[in-house]
């Protein structure tokens, strides 16, 4: 069965830090997949805000995700606090790759979490089309 492999771009863009919350923890008794992707969410949204950017303003166009791919590593319990580290990877004129890197850290050992890939696509929600990523945003990109 083929797998997800998940490699990290170069080009780091942003650091964030995300606790595990007791509703984060399903039936067995660790962070459920559902949960990383709402993690991976909270690490885009505290990215984009440290900007001054949300998902529905970002350098004056909004995001819509268009995949997702996570390569899950090791379990996470509630008390967990998640260092994401966040990577731009391929850019087009209307999309970008955002990776995240998911660690936590145990006693003194550094615990690989979770590896994840979204596609993000510039997208005018009133017009319901894609658009070009504007200046202010490739920036960011290619820090």
């Amino acid at each position: 069965m083929a797998r997800i492999k998940i490699d990290f771009p170069d080009t780091e863009i942003g650091n964030v830090t995300v606790p595990i919350r007791i509703a984060d923890i399903n039936y067995g008794n660790h962070v459920g997949n559902d949960a990383f992707v709402a993690i991976i969410h909270e690490a885009r949204m505290q990215w984009l805000r440290s900007y001054d950017y949300t998902e529905m303003n970002f350098a004056g166009t909004s995001l819509i995700m268009s995949d997702l791919a996570i390569e899950f590593k090791q379990e996470s319990f509630y008390g967990d606090i998640v260092n994401i580290t966040l990577f731009a990877g391929e850019i087009s004129r209307v999309s970008f790759e955002l990776f995240y890197q998911l660690l936590t850290l145990r006693g003194d050992k550094q615990i690989l979490l979770a590896k994840a890939k979204t596609g993000m696509v510039c997208f005018d929600y009133n017009n319901k089309k894609t658009v070009s990523i504007p200046e202010k945003a490739l920036q960011l990109l290619k820090k």
